[in-house]
C-alpha cells in the first residue's frame, strides 16, 4: 500500500465526480451569458435549467423554487434576514432562533443583529433540546415579527439527524419560518421538502461531488421570499442579481443526480462506518463517539481519546496517509475547541472526525486502523494489532 492515501473527508468537500466534471467541461464551451437571447445564450439558459431541476430533484420541490448562490454560506445569509417580502407587502421576522451546534453560518446570523439572535441548547447527544425551543418560541413577543428559525438538519461534525417534523411542529405551532440547513444531509439521507416540515432547505453543491463555488437554497412555495442579499441585474428572478456560474452551476446539478441515484447504496457506507467504529473501539476502549447513541448519518463518526489531542492527531493522520478533519473545516484551517462539543456539554481536547462516501474502499479503512495504531503505540495508549 505504499504510496496509498486514504480521504476520509468527505464532509468538509467530497472528491469531484466524474460526472460533475464532465458536465463542467460541457459548459465551459458554451461560452454565452445565460441572459442572452441569442442561439448561444439560450443554450447556457438551457444548462442552468436542466441543473435547476435535477438540484430541485434532491428535495423532491418545483424547480421554480431554486435559487442558485455562490455557496451554502450565501444562501444562509439570505434567508437569515430580519427583511422579508409576501407577495408586494413587507414582513418582519424579529428574531432569529438557532441551535447552539449549528455550523457557523447559522450561529453567527446572517443579517440579524447580535442581539436579535437566540442560542437554543442541544442534549448530551446532540439533539436539539425541544423543550428548550417550545418555551423560547413560546416567550417570543410577534407583535415586533415573526420568529425565523434556522437548523441543521445533521450536524457536520457528529452527523447526529435532527428530530425535524417535531422541531417544524414546534416552529408551525407559534407561527415561525423554518429554514433547514440540509448541506450535510443532502445525498445520504432522503429529503422531501413536499411533505412541508421546512419552508427553505440551504444546500451545497460541493459536499456531494459537485464543484465549489455553487450552492442553493430551495423554497417549499414562492409565498414569501427574503429580501436578496446580492442586488443588481434580474437573475434568478430577482432573488439572487449576477451571471450565473454557469460551470459550477452544471457540476452542481450533475452531482445532485448522482447523489439521488447514490441514495440506494448508503447501507454499504453505513457498513463500512460501522468497521470504522469497531476498529476504534477495538483499538482503544476507552474512546467515546460522540452522539453514537442518537441517529447519524450513514458515513460520519466523531470520537475523542482520552489523553490524545485532536489537532496533534489530525497531523499524526495525515503524516500516516490519512486525511481526517479535527473538527469543521470552516474556519480557514483553523483547529480548536469543537463548538458542538461545548453546546453538547463534552468538554475535552476536541475530537476527530472521519466522514466518508461512495468512493471509501476496504484499503482505506485499512490504513485508518494501521494509522491510528500507530498513533497509541507512539503515545503508550492501549492498542492492538490492526487487522
Amino acid at each position: 500500500m505504499t504510496g496509498h492515501r486514504a480521504y476520509l473527508d468527505y464532509n468538509a468537500s467530497a472528491p469531484l465526480l466524474p460526472e460533475a466534471r464532465s458536465a463542467m467541461l460541457t459548459a465551459l464551451d458554451a461560452a454565452a451569458n445565460p441572459s442572452s437571447v441569442h442561439r448561444e445564450g439560450r443554450a447556457a439558459r438551457g444548462i442552468v435549467e436542466a441543473s435547476r431541476r435535477d438540484v430541485a430533484a434532491l428535495v423532491n420541490a418545483s424547480a421554480e423554487h431554486v435559487v442558485f448562490t455562490s455557496g451554502a454560506t450565501e444562501a444562509a445569509t439570505t434567508l437569515l434576514t430580519p427583511n422579508w417580502r409576501m407577495g408586494r407587502g413587507d414582513l418582519r421576522m424579529s428574531k432569529l432562533y438557532v441551535s447552539a451546534a449549528d455550523h457557523p453560518c447559522l450561529l453567527n446570523g446572517g443579517r440579524f443583529p447580535a442581539d436579535d439572535i437566540v442560542r437554543v441548547g442541544v442534549g448530551r447527544d446532540g439533539v436539539c433540546d425541544l423543550d428548550a425551543l417550545s418555551a423560547a418560541l413560546a416567550a417570543h413577543d410577534r407583535t415586533d415579527g415573526l420568529p425565523l428559525v434556522a437548523i441543521h438538519l445533521a450536524n457536520n461534525e457528529t452527523g447526529v439527524i435532527q428530530p425535524v417534523p417535531a422541531i417544524s411542529a414546534i416552529v408551525k405551532a407559534a407561527g415561525g419560518v423554518l429554514v433547514l440547513d440540509a448541506v450535510q444531509a443532502a445525498g445520504r439521507i432522503a429529503l422531501d421538502i413536499a411533505v412541508g416540515a421546512a419552508d427553505f432547505v440551504i444546500l451545497s453543491s460541493h459536499k456531494i461531488g459537485g464543484p465549489t463555488g455553487a450552492g442553493a437554497f430551495v423554497a417549499a412555495s414562492d409565498l414569501m421570499m427574503p429580501k436578496p442579499l446580492v442586488t443588481g441585474g434580474g437573475q434568478e428572478k430577482g432573488h439572487r442579481a449576477g451571471t450565473e456560474n454557469l460551470a459550477s452551476i452544471a457540476g452542481f446539478g450533475a452531482a445532485a443526480r448522482a447523489a439521488r441515484e447514490a441514495l440506494s447504496r448508503i447501507d454499504g457506507i453505513a457498513a463500512l462506518r460501522d468497521g470504522i467504529e469497531n476498529t476504534i473501539q477495538s483499538l482503544a476502549p476507552d474512546a467515546e463517539i460522540f452522539g453514537q447513541g442518537a441517529e447519524r448519518l450513514a458515513n460520519t463518526t466523531f470520537f475523542a481519546i482520552p489523553g490524545v489531542k485532536a489537532e496533534t492527531a489530525q497531523i499524526g493522520f495525515d503524516l500516516a496517509g490519512v486525511a481526517v478533519s479535527a473538527g469543521s473545516a470552516c474556519s480557514s484551517g483553523r483547529v480548536g475547541p469543537s463548538h458542538v462539543l461545548k453546546a453538547m456539554g463534552r468538554e475535552n481536547d476536541g475530537g476527530l472526525r472521519v466522514s466518508i462516501g461512495h468512493g471509501t474502499t476496504p484499503d482505506d479503512i485499512e490504513l485508518f486502523a494501521s494509522a491510528l495504531s500507530g498513533l497509541l503505540a507512539r503515545r503508550g495508549g492501549r492498542a492492538s494489532e490492526a487487522a
